[in-house]
């Protein structure tokens, strides 16, 4: 005997639709009565700011401490192996390398936050090194604002070309970081740094410039509504899917404003330097910028971030820079920076584990409010009286018969 048989169907249910299944789909997909049972049964709908949580700042200010701490411990390690680092004119030098290794990894970052990771800031970087040590001679403001002029167009050209076509920043920015070592690679010799602009007579103002755009950055990141507009390329549901007129700002911002800053210390470090500027792709900077920005926080899907995480992340690598030179360990800054970047994708996952709330989705399984159909006085309570129920009048069937208790 089957389920669905007359016998077991109650009065007037309908024989034409067997299958649970096909209920819960055309509950989900159909029905709009709103009753109770039927959002229980249904998909539930839920906003993107609803799905991504409020930021958890706590894990983030847990991380800066271990990043505090790493930058003491090789603070005490450069200080013991020559205190005349920590001095000046020594000390000058440290803050531009810092002032420049920071603009790069602002650039990053910025572009990491709005969900368009700008893989083109070490070209850039490069570039703008060439730009410096051909036209220095000519006046600071000669040899950098045309390097800053010409990488605020190619960001702006590449931000357009996201725009319209809808493809993923990493793929458009890597695509533009071809172009930009092609221009560095025009040169066959190393080009002899002209000019004679010292950025260490300015190292105090370079680098707490650098901190004050690092920590105001960050706090305004941290305020909801602006981490939200900002990282709207985020992705959510089908990656290919446009995102609206909304995400034009976002991007335009973020990479203008991550090139300009690849540009700028591009000039710094060109200044800087006492050796030649020689040719080569520039992408070491590009995976020391990224790195250090994750390694301080800032999430490799977007939006999340954290306050100081940037400024001691910098500090602890221009410390390192520092001591190993002075060690003369001699290690690529390619393997600095595939280490950072690697120490970096584990503070990204650590920041999305733990950086939102804890059942920031949350499905109604029940609710307890009655439907349209049952009495207004109805409570979810149990009653304060509570009636047993009165013993039935007739014996139990299986009594009686050839095998029951009173035979």
């Amino acid at each position: 005997m089957a389920y669905d048989e007359t016998t077991f169907r109650r009065p007037g249910e309908s024989t034409g639709e067997t299958d649970p299944a096909a209920y819960r789909r055309r509950v989900q997909l159909d029905d709009t009565g709103g009753n109770t049972l039927d959002q229980s049964l249904r998909v539930p709908v839920t906003s993107t700011a609803e799905e991504d949580g409020r930021d958890r700042l706590g894990v983030h200010l847990g991380w800066e401490v271990v990043l505090l701490v790493a930058a003491g411990v090789l603070g005490f390690l450069l200080w013991r192996e020559s205190s005349a680092a920590l001095q000046r004119p020594a000390l000058d030098v440290l803050l531009v390398t810092g002032a420049a290794i920071g603009l790069i990894t602002l650039g990053a970052g910025l572009s990491l936050r709005a969900g368009v990771p700008n893989l083109a800031i070490g070209p850039i970087v490069l570039a703008a090194e060439f730009q410096f040590a051909e036209n220095g001679d000519k006046g600071i403001l000669q040899a950098l604002v045309p390097a800053l002029i010409i990488a605020a167009a190619g960001g702006l050209i590449v931000a357009v070309l996201i725009l319209v076509l809808h493809v993923p920043g990493w793929a458009a920015t890597l695509a533009a970081a071809f172009g930009v070592i092609t221009f560095d690679q025009l040169r066959v010799n190393a080009v002899v740094v002209q000019g004679d602009w010292e950025p260490t007579g300015r190292a105090f103002v370079l680098f707490g410039g650098f901190a004050v755009l690092a920590v105001l950055g960050a706090g305004l990141g941290a305020i909801g509504p602006v981490r939200r507009f900002f990282g709207r390329m985020r992705s959510s549901g089908d990656p290919a899917g446009r995102r609206g007129l909304a995400v034009v700002l976002p991007v335009v911002v973020a990479l203008v404003g991550s090139s300009v800053f690849a540009a700028g210390a591009g000039v710094i470090l060109a200044a800087q330097s006492t050796a030649p500027i020689r040719p080569g792709t520039g992408l070491e900077w590009t995976g020391v910028g990224l790195g250090l920005a994750l390694l301080g926080g800032t999430s490799a899907y977007g939006r999340r971030g954290g306050i100081f995480g940037t400024l001691f992340a910098v500090i602890a690598l221009t410390l390192f820079l520092d001591y190993q030179t002075r060690k003369d360990l001699q290690i690529s800054i390619f393997a600095i920076a595939g280490a950072v970047f690697l120490a970096g994708l584990i503070a990204t996952r650590i920041v999305e584990s733990y950086g939102r709330l804890a059942g920031a989705v949350a499905t109604q399984d029940w609710n307890a409010a009655p439907s349209g159909g049952l009495d207004p006085s109805w409570s979810p309570t149990m009653p304060e009286t509570w009636n047993t129920p009165a013993q039935p009048g007739g014996t139990d069937r299986w009594d009686e018969g050839p095998w029951g208790t009173n035979r």
